[in-house]
């Protein structure tokens, strides 16, 4: 990922050119009270060779350095400061769709629930390990790094299938940016109307239409997208993370009180019973389920890119596993008890989002605290989401078109008590118009369950098994046909027959809803 240069270092290019000579080094040095000390700006000024005499020294910041400096990395960019703790904000930012998982729990039952929570903890967790030992080429320490998950398949699968992941991967953001848009207006319509229920009364519709709140929604995420780069996300990401365990945990208060208060464990072995549905929803519904389990484990398909904030030693990779590890056992006992005790709580009705469903209405001021964290971690989720793809267009705009102003020059905007904000006229208008077209089209397609299954399911196979697999394969040069070849293609198979089952029932689902839905009409 390309990453901002910082006004010293650009200071520091600009009296190089006007007065090449050491001396301009040193003086600049003392000037801007650089935080290197000068013999660390060696690495990145060097002697000009073809004029050895004329003290001519030229600025490089994106070379490869050997073993980097006190102040840059060894590919020559400014030091990451990642750890394992803003890499896991990261990851439990991205996750999302634990409320959803009662509602899977009860297509499922008591025993496929749990076994397919496991089962894809295990698989996420396995094939992140994989991925995360993709992120340098060759040499696990000091191999060349791959910016991107696109970078990664391009050094180890080659061009093609670099492109295949690029699309796959970033439709796949798109679609997760709708979804935040989605579940966020669901819980400000849900918020609105038990305000409602509380003042007028339980038997009062209190109808509310979700348009106006994805509006503001998305006014939010116009103003948050022109935050530049992932890297300046961590504060945004750690907030999300707060949030995001904060409504877990209500959620689970709420369905541990309900299920003391009935005295019992609602729920059958096989799910929701033929009769309640017919056959034929019952198995669209439990493919769904498999979408919206897959969904929740879906951050994998920006592991990459956060990996590319972690600083080193020990190995970027390493840190990765242990924050994998850390998040995915963590996440996944949360996971497991919200989506059985809020089966157990309601049993086959269970909502398809615990919160914004009524099944709780009392105390009101604490559901309506959890729905208040939802819409704040979907801020969040949103903008770690779309990072990616927004520097990925931001890339290739700059290298078609080298000369444009418009897509390079910096505004400098003066914020008073704060440095001030680089504004480019370029990311404010395409980012602006994506997060309008990404608002459109959750407006027309609100359904937030299906959305979610069809997103997981699209994303899982190829972006969290596919592509690591194939990549350790051919990073680790394991033999064709052995055992642990064999091994891992089984297991890739699996899961691709799992995301097609899981697809083809979000898209009934989504097909089911068409038919009685008018566009930009009242929700509830």
């Amino acid at each position: 990922m390309e990453r901002d240069i910082y006004n010293p270092i650009l200071f520091l290019a600009c009296l190089l050119e006007i007065h090449p000579s050491i001396e301009a080094v040193t003086q600049a040095h003392q000037v801007l009270k650089f935080n290197c000390p000068l013999d660390m700006l060696g690495p990145i000024v060097h002697q000009n060779a073809a004029a050895p005499q004329s003290q001519v020294y030229s600025i490089s910041l994106d070379m490869q350095l050997p073993g980097g400096s006190r102040c840059f990395d060894d590919d020559g960019r400014l030091k990451r400061t990642g750890t394992v703790w803003t890499a896991s904000a990261h990851i439990i930012t991205a996750g999302s769709g634990v409320l959803s998982l009662a509602w899977a729990m009860a297509q499922l039952g008591w025993i496929a629930g749990p076994a397919m929570l496991f089962l894809f903890s295990f698989v996420t967790y396995y094939t992140s390990a994989l991925l995360a030992a993709c992120y340098r080429s060759g040499d696990p320490v000091y191999g060349k790094r791959n910016y991107t998950c696109m970078d990664a398949v391009r050094s180890n699968l080659g061009g093609f299938k670099a492109k295949l992941c690029g699309l796959v991967q970033y439709l796949n953001l798109y679609g997760v940016s709708i979804g935040c848009t989605i579940a966020s207006s669901i819980s400000m319509m849900a918020t609105s109307r038990l305000n409602c229920f509380h003042d007028k009364g339980e038997k009062n519709p209190c109808h509310a239409n979700s348009t106006p709140y994805m509006i503001a929604f998305g006014i939010v995420e116009i103003i948050l997208s022109q935050i530049p780069d992932f890297d300046q996300l961590l504060w945004l990401s750690i907030l999300a993370a707060v949030m995001s365990f904060t409504y877990s945990t209500i959620g689970l208060g709420l369905g541990v009180a309900k299920v003391a208060e009935t005295g019992k464990f609602r729920g059958s072995l096989t799910g929701i019973s033929i009769g309640t549905v017919t056959e034929t929803q019952k198995m669209w519904r439990s493919f769904q389920a498999l979408g919206d389990v897959a969904f929740v484990y879906s951050y994998s398909i920006i592991l990459i890119e956060i990996q590319d904030t972690i600083k080193s030693p020990p190995s970027e990779a390493k840190t990765m596993k242990k924050a994998t590890l850390i998040i995915v056992a963590v996440t996944t006992l949360f996971y497991m008890l919200c989506g059985c005790f809020g089966y157990a709580a309601f049993g086959d009705m269970s909502p398809g989002n615990l919160l914004t469903g009524f099944s709780f209405y009392n105390p009101f001021w604490l559901v309506d605290i959890a729905n208040a964290a939802i819409v704040i971690h979907l801020v969040g989720a949103y903008q770690v989401y779309c990072q990616p793809l927004f520097e990925f267009i931001e890339k290739y705009a700059t290298g078609w078109f080298p000369d444009s102003q418009f897509i390079k020059k910096d505004i400098k905007v003066p914020i008073p008590g704060f440095k001030s904000y680089k504004l480019n006229l370029f990311r404010l208008v395409w980012r602006t118009i994506f997060v309008i077209i990404t608002t459109v089209i959750s407006m027309l397609l609100p359904f937030f369950n299906d959305v979610v299954g069809l997103v997981g399911a699209l994303g899982f196979w190829p972006l969290t098994v596919y592509f690591p697999v194939e990549m350790y394969i051919v990073q680790e040069k394991i033999p064709k046909w052995s055992t642990k070849w064999l091994c891992l293609q089984i297991l890739s198979f699996a899961c691709l027959i799992i995301t097609i089952a899981a697809a083809a029932g979000s898209v009934a689902g989504v097909v089911l809803n068409l038919k009685s839905y008018e566009p930009f009409s009242t929700a509830y």
